[in-house]
């Protein structure tokens, strides 16, 4: 596996390894004694960067990764979260986030013990919070990087002056938001700035949250529970009317000999040096699928090509509920 560089000094694989959908999220959590294998495969077919969140359940997702992970903990990096206001006692969601420093420190505290770990290698805020200046927020990731609880500091989810402020204080390594040929919003502002401050980043739902694999369409049926049925682009109209993008993404793949995840994968991995997307699954055959974006050469004019076609789509639907992008604050 190919390496590349968050920020100046936190060196991982070119794909991590999303774990959200493992527990949450994607319909009900997967087998845990499958997902153990399958995040001990990833790492043996040189994955080395594993993403979770204390949200993600909450709880059940560090408790999981760090389960993995414990026998070759110093092979690998983890990414874990801070920022929504979970009781840490009962898992219980309270309404909104929570930055407060001292929230902080305690949920470091707490998911380092789920993590079976003495530090978390990247710390992200998972989602800015209003009432907290960002000044502080930054100080206090800077005093656990001091205490040795936390090695790099990340956001998520953030606008550019945001990440700015919060750069000041303490050096922000990796900026975590959605991006893909589904969603290319972070390349107008976000990218440029990343670029100028030497920012890692780590795009989420890489794939379009599956619909650029070309494994979904208008008829397809989501569990109750995925999220996916309160999304507004995948509303059966609008994934209708985003085939088109599919179907584009699919002529390169056939072109290439590789399969539409891959060239989507592949995608973002041209665009920087110091992407990193992390995408995510809970089956051996697609992790090995995916995994072998790293190897798929997207040359000058397949991306022009790709560009040119995308740029006269006009995609349908939001790419989240309404009430949770106000949340993000972009």
């Amino acid at each position: 596996m190919q390496k590349r560089m968050l920020g100046k000094d936190l060196e991982v694989s070119a794909l991590g390894l999303g774990c959200m959908s493992m527990t949450s999220a994607y319909g009900p959590a997967a087998d845990k004694g499958e997902m153990l294998k399958l995040i001990r495969a990833a790492h043996d077919l040189g994955v080395t960067h594993f993403d979770t969140a204390e949200a993600y359940g909450p709880f059940a997702n560090e408790e999981l990764v760090g389960e993995a992970l414990e026998p070759i903990r110093n092979k690998v990096t983890i990414a874990t979260k801070f920022g929504f206001d979970i009781d840490l006692e009962t898992g219980a969601r309270r309404s909104g986030t929570n930055s407060r420093p001292e929230h902080i420190k305690a949920v470091a505290d707490a998911s380092l013990r789920r993590l079976r770990a003495d530090c978390i290698d990247l710390f992200y805020q998972h989602r800015v919070d209003p009432d907290v200046p960002i000044e502080d927020v930054a100080g206090a990731v800077k005093e656990l990087i001091a205490e040795g609880k936390v090695k790099h500091f990340g956001m998520s989810e953030a606008a550019v002056q945001t990440i700015r402020r919060a750069h000041a204080v303490q050096p922000v390594t990796a900026v975590q938001s959605e991006y893909s040929l589904f969603y290319r919003g972070p390349e107008t502002e976000l990218l440029p700035a990343l670029d100028e401050l030497r920012i890692g980043f780590v795009p989420f739902s890489p794939l379009g949250a599956g619909f650029l694999t070309g494994k979904i369409d208008e008829n397809t049926k989501f569990d109750p529970t995925d999220f996916r049925n309160i999304v507004p682009r995948f509303s059966p109209e609008a994934r209708k009317a985003n085939m088109v993008l599919v179907e584009l993404v699919k002529s390169v793949a056939e072109r290439k000999g590789a399969t539409p995840a891959q060239v989507a994968l592949g995608w973002l991995l041209a665009q920087k040096p110091w992407i990193v997307p992390i995408p995510g699954t809970t089956k051996l055959h697609r992790l090995e699928e995916n995994l072998g974006a790293v190897m798929v050469e997207l040359t000058e004019n397949d991306l022009k090509q790709i560009d040119e076609a995308s740029s006269r789509m006009k995609l349908e639907g939001a790419r989240l509920p309404e009430a949770v992008l106000k949340m993000t604050g972009l």
